[in-house]
């Protein structure tokens, strides 16, 4: 028995972590967590499945967006002729026809099929998202969880911010230089679907990661691999890198360098300003620490 009223309160307190396994129930046994998690992933397939089976039946729809950016009167030209005008410029971007072409008979049956599925996958992100937190919150404290949410919103409006930047900037623009390239008049470019929807989802899914640039930087910081202080100090180095990485996979004009470069380059800073918080954080934790050994 506790010897007095303080110890009896303390005997009561229990880990946040085991209170909340237990308001789950017993504890699971290894199998017990796979079962979990086989129901889980059944339960993703399934909707992966429907969203597919929808996505496949709006055929039309589906296409007809992914195939925007391939003609001359894309939303983006049109925003970015309408700038430059305002400015005094007056430029136009050159008008240009590049057909499509399908080399194999299954060709556009399989790829209607492929496309189905990524945008499914897509589409059910934030449900996928929200089943592996149900599976991983009881292992983790209170505080852990309500951070947790914050970051997973954080690292999925990052990834569609990356795939909008894709598709209304990247994409078509690099699609407009490469598809009308020509090393001399007499050769004729013909691009296939394949070739197409392969670059379309392997470039935005590409900047899709290339915009979680500051969770990775959070995530070194917490690591104590980086600090603010350092990224500052390359800062000047960074621009220069990144400018180099858009210059490779923009067309070679200045202005699509600077519609790349400029929202790479404030990932950086915003990378900067997210390790300063952790920097902050951690001193101000420090010093209360101080104050509780005085």
């Amino acid at each position: 028995m506790p010897n007095s009223p303080n110890e009896a309160t303390k005997s009561k307190k229990t880990h946040p972590k085991v209170s909340n396994q237990q308001n789950e129930g017993t504890l699971l046994t290894f199998g017990g967590h796979l079962e979990i998690l086989r129901k889980m992933l059944f339960r993703i397939i399934a909707v992966v499945i429907v969203l597919a089976v929808v996505i496949f039946c709006f055929k039309k729809e589906t296409f007809t967006l992914l195939l925007a950016p391939q003609h001359s009167d894309f939303c983006t030209f049109r925003l970015i002729e309408h700038w430059l005008q305002a400015i005094g410029w007056n430029f136009h971007f050159e008008e240009y026809n590049i057909p499509l072409i399908s080399t194999e008979l299954s060709a556009q049956f399989m790829t209607h099929i492929t496309v189905s599925c990524v945008l499914a996958v897509l589409l059910a992100s934030p449900y996928i998202v929200l089943e592996l937190f149900r599976f991983i919150s009881p292992a983790l404290y209170d505080s852990e969880k309500k951070y947790s949410y914050i970051v997973a919103a954080i690292i999925y409006a990052l990834f569609v911010l990356g795939l909008l930047m894709s598709y209304f900037i990247l994409f078509p623009i690099s699609f407009q230089f490469l598809a009308t390239y020509q090393v001399d008049e007499s050769i004729r470019s013909t691009i296939t679907l394949d070739s197409y929807i392969s670059t379309f989802t392997t470039l935005t899914f590409l900047m899709g990661i290339v915009f979680q640039l500051p969770v990775f930087a959070y995530v070194l910081g917490k690591m104590g691999l980086i600090d603010a202080d350092l990224l500052r100090k390359y800062r000047a180095y960074a621009f220069v890198i990144i400018m180099i990485i858009a210059a490779v996979i923009t067309p070679p004009d200045i202005f699509t360098l600077i519609l790349v470069t400029f929202p790479m380059y404030g990932l950086y800073e915003l990378s900067i300003y997210v390790l300063s918080k952790i920097s902050l954080n951690q001193e101000a934790i420090d010093e209360d620490i101080d104050i509780s050994d005085l």
